[in-house]
């Protein structure tokens, strides 16, 4: 089944065409890679397909509906997670209290629904609020957070700060996940634990789209890499066939050796 199917998606900034006429569908279950180098336009794909740009031209289908121009808060609702760049979490929260943040798309149903049921805390609100705890505290073992669930997000190294941001994104419960340079200045070990993360979610059903330079990573991990380059699409294929690409040697690697 097709997650996600993107078509002829183009962003033009001025004069500039940050992403052009680009085309790519990810399947439900695959874990797919976006690579190329510096200012090839893979977070502005991201920031597309999550609704934080509006495309100039071209359209985006998630699960069989339109989502092109869509804004964030509509299509996370949807469900499609992503973590930044840049990691985006609440710095004066504890790691807990912020994994709790993170599932508040999937309480409003019924702890956010007829304000009466809130004010009188009935037992459905009492059942929702047993679940989200229970679902943070699996959500932070997962992501090897636990002893630190008491500690404020400022206050966690860059690494667990990373993995807090993806604890997050998977309150969501999201049916496809986005994840943004999410080893970004890792140590060896530290990526290696974030892969080990990544292929459990894989293996858990997961659907996940990822852009990184860590090229060790994203060839040990994905089934299918995007090579970009300037906003176009040069090629697409298994890691295999990407690593022996002589373009992508060329382009990405910076050379033919």
């Amino acid at each position: 089944m097709t997650f996600l199917s993107v078509t002829n998606l183009t962003k033009v900034f001025g004069g500039l065409r940050a992403i052009n006429n680009l085309s790519f569908a990810v399947r439900k279950g695959e874990l797919v890679g976006i690579v190329g180098p510096n200012g090839s336009g893979k977070t502005t794909c991201f920031n597309l397909l999550t609704g934080y740009l509006k495309p100039t031209s071209g359209s985006i289908e998630f699960k069989g509906s339109s989502i092109t121009g869509q804004p964030p808060h509509q299509i996370a609702a949807l469900g499609m997670g992503r973590t930044f760049q840049l990691t985006s979490l609440f710095p004066e929260l504890t790691v807990l209290d912020n994994v709790l943040l993170g599932l508040h798309l999937r309480l409003e149903p019924e702890i956010a629904g007829p304000l009466v049921r809130t004010f009188f805390m009935t037992r459905k609100f009492f059942e929702k609020e047993r679940w989200a705890r229970a679902r943070a505290e699996e959500l932070m073992e997962l992501l090897d957070l636990t002893p630190r669930r008491h500690e404020l997000a400022k206050n966690l190294a860059g690494p667990d700060q990373r993995r807090l941001e993806i604890a997050i994104a998977l309150g969501l419960e999201p049916d496809l996940l986005l994840l943004d340079e999410p080893v970004a200045g890792m140590r060896p070990d530290e990526t290696d634990k974030v892969g080990t993360i990544v292929q459990q979610l894989i293996g858990m059903g997961h659907t996940i789209l990822v852009v990184e330079h860590n090229m060790r990573f994203i060839m040990g991990l994905c089934q299918r890499i995007l090579v970009l380059n300037n906003g176009i699409k040069i090629t697409e294929g298994t890691p295999e066939q990407i690593y022996t690409n002589p373009e992508v040697r060329r382009v990405y690697l910076g050379g033919e050796g």
